[in-house]
């Protein structure tokens, strides 16, 4: 029995639409490329946005967008208002291709969505994809056709506003406080000069001076219950002072 003309006409709508957006996507990523082909070879002198959407066939809207999206990217554009103004190419910096396979392109992709709770995984995923934004057409069409063959389904990390501050403390050196709960229940708060971000044995951890046990100490993440940043500085304390860790991060004296 054949199906209802009806469900036939739906799957062949939900078809084109889904070979529509792919081809809108390809197209622009043509555009991008030759773009940032056309900034390169007009060299100091720039381009109007007007004449950049003339040779794209696109609106003076669209031009800025795609602009706003190389620039994201890491392309260094520069951009000058009024009469004469336009869009160029930092003077002495290039737009070097990006020379990805896809399946490059893609093995980044995965790694970092197999791993949310990881530090930074955030920053991560935003390098990518301006690193996916400047690849060649063929290579992005590609690189999109293999993502669609890899499935990650993640374990839950750790809230966002949580990793953030960690993250912060981090980068900054400063103090983070934070409420904690060992793996008896109990709950403290801590005052913690981060010093190094661990992975073991599935888990991530926080590893730092921890001022209300005046000593170097791992802290499971996952167990975190709020941190927030500080306007202390950190002690100058050295991953040097973390010594060798130990066979279960979870256990003895190591674990907050």
């Amino acid at each position: 029995m054949s199906p209802p003309w009806w469900l036939l006409w739906t799957a062949a709508c939900h078809y084109l639409c889904h070979e529509c957006e792919v081809r809108r996507e390809v197209k622009r990523a043509e555009r991008l490329h030759a773009l940032s082909e056309m900034l390169r070879r007009n060299g100091p002198r720039g381009c109007s946005a007007e004449r950049l959407a003339r040779e794209f066939g696109v609106s003076v809207r669209t031009v800025k967008r795609d602009l706003d999206a190389l620039e994201r990217s890491g392309a260094p554009i520069w951009s000058r208002p009024g009469p004469g103004g336009g869009y160029g190419v930092v003077v002495g910096a290039s737009l070097p291709p990006v020379s990805l396979s896809a399946a490059q392109a893609v093995a980044l992709m995965a790694a970092v969505s197999a791993a949310p709770d990881a530090p930074y995984s955030d920053l991560a995923a935003a390098g990518i994809q301006k690193i996916l934004d400047v690849l060649d057409p063929k290579t992005r069409a590609k690189a999109d056709a293999l993502a669609d063959r890899v499935w990650v389904n993640a374990p839950p990390s750790a809230p966002r506003g949580i990793r953030s501050a960690l993250e912060e403390a981090m980068t900054e050196q400063r103090v983070v406080r934070i409420r904690y709960v060992s793996r008896d229940g109990d709950a403290t708060t801590r005052d913690v000069e981060p010093v190094l971000f661990a992975s073991s044995n599935g888990q991530w951890y926080l590893i730092g001076w921890c001022r209300l046990r005046d000593a170097m100490r791992w802290f499971t993440v996952s167990r975190i219950e709020g941190a927030s940043v500080t306007k202390m500085a950190c002690g100058g304390h050295t991953i040097h002072e973390v010594g060798e860790p130990p066979d279960e991060c979870q256990a003895g004296p190591w674990a907050g």
